[in-house]
């Protein structure tokens, strides 16, 4: 009983943070699930039946706060959940591990973009203009659903930085639409684990613990993206990106466990400065507005 109510806290902050910066509900999830012990598929497979439920609650929720683009939603989902699907049944026979270190230098690499480009608007809200074509969504869709079946996280992680990277959409709507089309792609990647590794091999009681946690959770997540501002949003997505490809890499470098060396210090460092740059970019929001809202208090005598 005390490891489904660990499993389901566990849900509800992963849940959190995914509905709030668009990623990271699978990685959470299935890392700490491989931490006990369970099988690569069978974690995957765990996480994946948890998201249908998560990500339709989710979807929900940010579709009533107005976070969605049904345009980026309509392309992606489909070829995202076939992929998804597809990368099931490769996982059922493969140990997707050795795909991490390059997946993790591209994310890290769109992590850096990401925060450059937002920390780089000194004076001025962002402005979100243009379409993105089909001819990147879709292939955006068939990598970041095969990798998230056979990582067991990647939908988020490769969807959310390559939006953002762009420029051309909101971030909560960015969070908003890919968090929405996930329900597809869990769904898709369910199906492939049920018919690939068969039900015996998940544990169901622990896909309830997931799944009651994330519901919580998942209405509370679309209500802080539609309150914060897209600066910090960004900021905060893309020092995620980084800390956690940072992460992976260093694990698959060093081959050990990073208690007790020199990559713990990195890490913590890297911690340490995402915090930073997130209440940087707070500040900034806040001299931002205040300096926008004395612009308006001097037009209004005029304009009298």
């Amino acid at each position: 009983m005390r490891s489904l109510i660990v499993l389901a806290v566990i849900g509800f902050f992963a849940q959190l943070v995914d509905g709030s910066l668009g990623m990271a509900y699978g990685v959470t999830s299935a890392s700490l699930l491989l931490l006990a012990g369970i099988a690569p598929a069978s974690a995957s497979a765990i996480v994946h039946l948890s998201e249908v439920g998560t990500t339709l609650v989710s979807g929900a929720a940010h579709w009533k706060f107005g976070n969605v683009d049904w345009r980026v939603v309509g392309i992606m989902a489909v070829p995202g959940g076939i992929a998804a699907f597809l990368g099931a049944h490769v996982l059922v026979n493969l140990d997707g591990a050795a795909a991490k270190p390059v997946v993790s230098t591209i994310l890290l690499g769109l992590g850096v973009y990401v925060l450059y480009r937002f920390l780089r608007l000194p004076t001025s809200q962002p402005v979100f203009q243009g379409t993105l074509r089909k001819r990147l969504l879709v292939p955006l869709a068939v990598a970041a659903g095969a990798l998230d079946a056979i990582g067991g996280g990647g939908w988020g992680p490769v969807g959310t930085p390559t939006l953002l990277a762009s420029g051309k959409i909101a971030p909560r709507k960015v969070v908003g639409s890919i968090d929405t089309s996930e329900f597809v792609v869990a769904l898709g990647a369910s199906l492939g684990f049920l018919t690939g590794l068969g039900a015996a091999g998940i544990d169901f009681a622990w896909v309830l613990a997931l799944l009651a946690g994330g519901v919580v959770a998942a209405p509370i997540a679309a209500w802080l993206v539609r309150h914060l501002a897209p600066r910090i949003l960004a900021v905060a997505a893309g020092g995620l990106i980084i800390w956690t490809n940072s992460r992976t890499l260093i694990n698959t470098d060093t081959g050990q466990d990073l208690v007790g060396s020199g990559a713990t210090a990195l890490l913590g460092a890297l911690f340490v400065l995402w915090i930073a740059l997130v209440v940087w970019a707070v500040r900034r929001e806040l001299q931002v507005r205040a300096a926008e809202q004395n612009r308006q208090q001097e037009i209004q005598p005029v304009d009298a």
